[in-house]
C-alpha cells in the first residue's frame, strides 16, 4: 500500500498548521535517551494543530483528550472545500468512556464522522473551533450536522442537531447501534461485544475495529449479558458476534450470545506479563476471520500509535481507522519506552526490498505511522525510533538482512 494523494495533502495541512501555530504553546525541553537535552522540534500548541513530521510518521495532538481528537478532525476534515466537510460531526462528553467508545462505530463508513469531546455540558474552545472549521455539510441519514451523545453542550444556533441523551453503558451502545442502523441504512450483519469489566486500556483497540469494520461496539455486564445488548443483537437477527477481551465476560455471558448468533473470540494476547494493554492491540491487529479484522501481518499498512494512559485518545483516532490508510490502533504503555513485543510486531511487518538490480525501493510497499498526542505523550526519542521500525529496509535475496547505509 503507498502513500495516497489525500494522506500527503493531510500531512502537508498539518505541516502547515504547525507553523501557523508554532508560537501558541511551548513545552520544557526533553531529555533524550542517553540523558542529555533533545532539540526541540515543535512547540505543542494547546489548539491541537501542532505535529512533527519524519519519513514514515506524522504527530498529532496536544495535551489533551479533547485536543488530539480536535487535531485527527482537522487532519482528516481540513474543510478547505465542500468534499472536505464531513457530513456530520459527533460531539461526546469524554467524562462518559461507555459512550465515547461506542461512538467509535460511526467514524466508520458511510458517516465517517470525527468525534469531538465535550466536558459534561460544556463544549471546549478547542472542539468548538474545529467543529466551527469543519461546518458539516448535514447528514440526511443521520438528520443533523451535530449528533450530540451524553452531553447537552451548546452550539452555535445554524447546526441542526440530533441528541443520544445519557444513560448506562450496554443502553447508550444499544442506542448507537439503532442511529448506526439508521445511517448504514440496513442492519449490520457483524457485531463486537465487550464486557465492562476490563481496563480502559484493554478496551481501546475496539475503537478502531468498530469504526473500521462499520460493526457496532454493545457493552454488556461482566456476569450476565445486558438487557439493551440483548435486545440489539436480537434486532440483528443472529449477526456474527465478535467477543474483544473474552476474559472479562463469564460463561454465561459466552451461552446467552450463541443462542443469539455465531460467537467467534478474537484471541487473548496471553497471560501475565503478555497480557498487557499493548499485546492486546497487537493481536487485534494481528486477527481476522474472513472479511471481518485487520489481518495485519505482512508490510504495506498504515498504523496508528497512541499511549494506553490515553483511553479517549481511541475513539479520537477512529477515523484514522475508517479513512486513509485505514490503520489499527497499537498502544505505547510509556512516552519513552516502545514495548518489546510492539517492537518485534513492527520489525515482523517492516517493509523490505531486495538488492537485486531488478527491484528498487520505489517498487516497494510503505508503513506509515499516526501518533496521537504531544510530546508528553509520545516522547521525540520514541517517535524516531517508531520511524526506524517503519522504514523500507534493503534484504538480500537469500532472505538475510542487510545492513542499512549510514
Amino acid at each position: 500500500m503507498r502513500f495516497s494523494v489525500a494522506s500527503t495533502r493531510s500531512a502537508v495541512l498539518l505541516l502547515i498548521a504547525a507553523l501557523l501555530l508554532a508560537g501558541c504553546g511551548k513545552t520544557g525541553p526533553q531529555a533524550a535517551p542517553g540523558g542529555g537535552p533533545l532539540q526541540k522540534l515543535a512547540p505543542v500548541a494547546a489548539e491541537g494543530a501542532v505535529g512533527v513530521a519524519t519519513r514514515n510518521t506524522t504527530r498529532v495532538g496536544g495535551a489533551n483528550a479533547a485536543a488530539d481528537a480536535a487535531a485527527v478532525a482537522r487532519v482528516v476534515y481540513p474543510g478547505l472545500t465542500s468534499t472536505s466537510r464531513p457530513q456530520a460531526v459527533v460531539v461526546v462528553d469524554q467524562r462518559s468512556w461507555p459512550a465515547a467508545l461506542a461512538a467509535s462505530s460511526l467514524a466508520g463508513a458511510p458517516l465517517n464522522a470525527p468525534i469531538l469531546f465535550a466536558e459534561g455540558d460544556s463544549l471546549p474552545q478547542v472542539s468548538l473551533e474545529a467543529l466551527e472549521a469543519m461546518h458539516p455539510t448535514g447528514a440526511g441519514t443521520a438528520g443533523a450536522q451535530v449528533i450530540e451523545i451524553a452531553t447537552h453542550a451548546r452550539l452555535p444556533g445554524r447546526y441542526s442537531v440530533r441528541a443520544v441523551p445519557a444513560a448506562g453503558p450496554a443502553p447508550i451502545s444499544g442506542e448507537i447501534e439503532q442511529l448506526l442502523e439508521q445511517v448504514q441504512g440496513g442492519r449490520p450483519r457483524q457485531a463486537i461485544v465487550m464486557g465492562t469489566g476490563g481496563s480502559r486500556a484493554s478496551q481501546m483497540p475496539a475503537a478502531g475495529l468498530s469504526a473500521e469494520s462499520g460493526a457496532p461496539l454493545l457493552l454488556t455486564d461482566p456476569g450476565s449479558l445486558s438487557a439493551a445488548t440483548a435486545a440489539a443483537l436480537t434486532r440483528l437477527h443472529r449477526p456474527a458476534i465478535y467477543v474483544m477481551n473474552g476474559a472479562t465476560v463469564g460463561k454465561a455471558v459466552l451461552g446467552a450470545l450463541a443462542k443469539l448468533g455465531s460467537v467467534t473470540r478474537i484471541p487473548e494476547a496471553g497471560t501475565g506479563e503478555s497480557a498487557s494493554p499493548a499485546a492486546g492491540a497487537i493481536a487485534a491487529a494481528r486477527f481476522t476471520d474472513g472479511s471481518f479484522g485487520w489481518g495485519v501481518k505482512e508490510p504495506g499498512h498504515g498504523l496508528v500509535f497512541a499511549n494506553s494512559a490515553r483511553p479517549l485518545d481511541a475513539p479520537a483516532a477512529a477515523l484514522f481507522s475508517a479513512t486513509g490508510e485505514y490503520g489499527p490502533l497499537l498502544l505505547l504503555e510509556a512516552p519513552n519506552r516502545i514495548d518489546p513485543g510492539l517492537a518485534a510486531y513492527l520489525g515482523n511487518i517492516q517493509p523490505a526490498y531486495t538488492t537485486a538490480p531488478e527491484f528498487r525501493p520505489v517498487r516497494g510497499v510503505y508503513n506509515h505511522g499516526w501518533l496521537v498526542g504531544d510530546e508528553r505523550t509520545i516522547a521525540l526519542g520514541t517517535q524516531a525510533e517508531i520511524d526506524s521500525l517503519l522504514e523500507i529496509s534493503p534484504r538480500k535475496l537469500g532472505g538475510a538482512e542487510e545492513a542499512p547505509a549510514p
